[in-house]
């Protein structure tokens, strides 16, 4: 299923991914640092909600409490825990 997460204190404001079960695909950002933003969907495809929590949850962005890799940790747990209640 196709989730859309608005991000809070980063450079993207939008993550977009699929979720199949607890694996994560597709994953696109809107805004923020294009280099980096390109590299992670890379890095994260094909892994799990839970790897990808392991890989790059609580990564900070400068002073900021959290970064575009957070908030993609942060995103898909939450996407993951509402696809449970459905």
């Amino acid at each position: 299923m196709e989730y859309t997460y608005r991000t809070e204190n980063t450079c993207s404001s939008i993550i977009t991914f699929t979720l199949n079960g607890n694996v994560v695909t597709n994953v696109k950002f809107v805004g923020g640092c294009p280099g980096n933003l390109q590299a992670i969907p890379k890095l994260v495809e094909g892994m799990t909600v839970e790897e990808i929590e392991k890989k790059v949850g609580g990564i900070r962005c400068g002073t900021k409490g959290t970064s575009c890799a957070d908030q993609l940790a942060r995103a898909v747990r939450k996407a993951y825990e509402e696809s449970k209640r459905r």
